[in-house]
């Protein structure tokens, strides 16, 4: 029966030859993709897919402003810790 280290020993041994097999064969396939990709003329959106653009929601403009601070809120969301209590019409910015 091996002993420990002698396992041990192989083990790594084991594993370098994984290494060099796994990048001997990830070279000659994508040696293959490339070829394949030159034969048919394929873009990166024809491999990849094209991005999705976002749907952003746009930004409300400013409907409310604190006067001291200055910060801002354009009434959607939850209402901001300075408005909490107080009448916001007294916080209105002018049309």
């Amino acid at each position: 029966m091996a002993t420990y280290k002698e396992l041990l020993a192989r083990k790594q041994e084991l594993d370098a030859e994984i290494e060099e097999a796994r990048r001997v064969e990830a070279e000659a396939a994508l040696a293959s993709v490339r070829e394949t990709i030159a034969a048919f003329g394929f873009t990166p959106d024809d491999l990849f897919g094209t991005r999705r653009k976002s749907r952003s929601v746009p930004i409300a403009a400013p409907r409310f402003r604190h006067p001291e601070t200055g910060e801002t809120w354009g009434g959607r969301g939850p209402r901001p810790r300075w408005l909490k209590g107080k009448d916001p019409e007294q916080f209105r910015v002018g049309e």
